[in-house]
């Protein structure tokens, strides 16, 4: 099976035309953030694993780690104490996380896991 690329014409039905680059707007800043919306960062921020599939959970649980700069934190809530989560995120990354539980069961744990390096 060979893969080709997909190319679609901007003549389509329903095609819309790409605005052209602002130089008013960048897509990206030099402090290596994701861009300059406008939008403020939370010190915090809160992720649910209880609503992630169970077959995706700890991947998205790390995808969202590696966004989260030195100095700010995610609050991760979980169903169970997230104790494999947690051996997993040292064995991977030593150190670059504190840890903090801010709700320790029985129904929810809440543990703050906040990026020192």
């Amino acid at each position: 099976m060979s893969v080709e690329p997909i190319i679609l014409s901007t003549n389509r039905p329903g095609a819309v035309q790409a605005a052209a680059p602002s130089d008013t707007h960048p897509a990206s800043s030099n402090d290596g953030s994701a861009c300059l919306c406008g939008h403020d960062d939370a010190d915090n921020v809160v992720l649910d694993s209880r609503a992630i599939p169970h077959a995706i959970r700890h991947a998205t649980i790390f995808g969202a780690l590696s966004a989260i700069q030195p100095g700010f934190a995610l609050d991760l809530v979980a169903s169970h104490n997230p104790l494999p989560l947690l051996a997993q995120l040292e064995s991977r990354r030593p150190g670059d996380f504190t840890v903090a539980y801010l709700e320790n069961g029985p129904e929810n744990w809440t543990v703050r896991l906040t990026r020192t390096n």
